[in-house]
């Protein structure tokens, strides 16, 4: 039952990441294009240049706030990222008992003494 949440909640995030891919896509290009404009105002020593870069900056911000529904879109990947942690969880922790000699030799001591 446990194995069916999960299924179940991957598949919902998986759902959401792909259909929040093209704007999780706008959001980093406007966020790189808002950075490389953000460095060239710095170096900028006229005032009509960083009145331009600040106009161009200023539609840049508003394009990456318009794809804010990406956040939702990183959620999911975590969220999926968190299933696929937890679904491969218990196949690490077998192999891990079964292949440490010291939790096996407590088993057979615990079994001796018994």
């Amino acid at each position: 039952m446990k194995k069916f949440g999960l299924l179940v909640a991957g598949g919902i995030a998986a759902v959401i990441l792909l259909s929040t891919i093209g704007p999780m896509v706008g959001l980093l290009v406007s966020l790189v294009l808002l950075y490389f404009i953000f460095k060239q105002f710095l170096k900028a020593e006229s005032t009509g240049g960083k009145i331009g870069l600040g106009i161009i900056g200023f539609i840049v911000l508003m394009a990456s706030i318009h794809n804010a529904p990406a956040i939702i879109g990183v959620a999911a990947a975590y969220v999926l990222y968190l299933v696929y942690k937890k679904w491969n969880e218990n196949k690490h922790t077998k192999i891990k008992e079964e292949s440490d000699p010291f939790i096996n030799f407590e088993k057979q001591w615990n079994e001796l003494k018994n």
